[in-house]
């Protein structure tokens, strides 16, 4: 398990996922009304550790806590923290039912131009099931599979369907008008500077 300390009240961790082989990127935030966990990851062979870690600060803040999916298949731990901290769950309305076919809850159905908890936004990303999500307080989006780090870019065609890459562009697009300074991505390295460059070459 890796954890990085972003900024104050917000953090990032990475943890083994079984089925990529590989470590993916999840996020923590504290805002002024809730503790908000982007895609969350239990790591297993360290659960305990950080259960213990994350109890504390749920304790210490007593806000309610909120589980924000990009997209279903990113249900990853979502079910085991919403029962342990009697979350609500959040996702697109196209992820909403499969979310529920995979945990039995009841998840919120958020589109584009929503507003979650803690003034966070929800943008399309130009993938039919899938959102990005504005964390204004810190100037960063939070990304599941539609922008990919090292360097930062969009995903292949293959995984966006109809429309392709120029879908995806285009759904971006309006990213570029607002002040970003990170990118938080599931797969590869974030963008802790420089967002709005960073995210204007990869839409190129």
């Amino acid at each position: 398990m890796d954890v990085h300390r972003i900024a104050p009240g917000l953090w990032r961790w990475a943890a083994y996922h079984p089925e990529w082989k590989e470590d993916v990127g999840c996020v923590y935030v504290e805002t002024e009304d809730a503790v908000v966990l982007f895609d969350p990851l239990v790591p297993v062979g360290d659960a305990e550790r950080f259960l213990s870690y994350l109890d504390s600060d749920v304790e210490r803040l007593g806000r309610p806590v909120h589980v924000v999916l990009t997209v279903y298949w990113h249900v990853r731990s979502a079910a085991e923290l919403a029962k342990r901290y009697d979350a609500q769950v959040w996702t697109s309305a196209r992820s909403a039912l499969p979310v529920k076919r995979r945990t039995r809850l009841n998840p919120q159905a958020v589109r584009p131009g929503d507003a979650l908890p803690g003034r966070i936004e929800a943008f399309a990303s130009g993938r039919p099931a899938e959102l990005v999500y504005r964390l204004p307080d810190h100037r960063a989006i939070v990304a599941g599979d539609v922008l990919l780090g090292d360097p930062l870019r969009i995903c292949p065609a293959g995984w966006v369907g109809k429309g392709g890459q120029r879908a995806v562009r285009a759904a971006l697009q309006p990213l570029l008008e607002l002040e970003i300074d990170r990118v938080l991505v599931s797969h590869g390295d974030p963008v802790l500077r420089g967002g709005n460059a960073a995210l204007a070459a990869a839409l190129r």
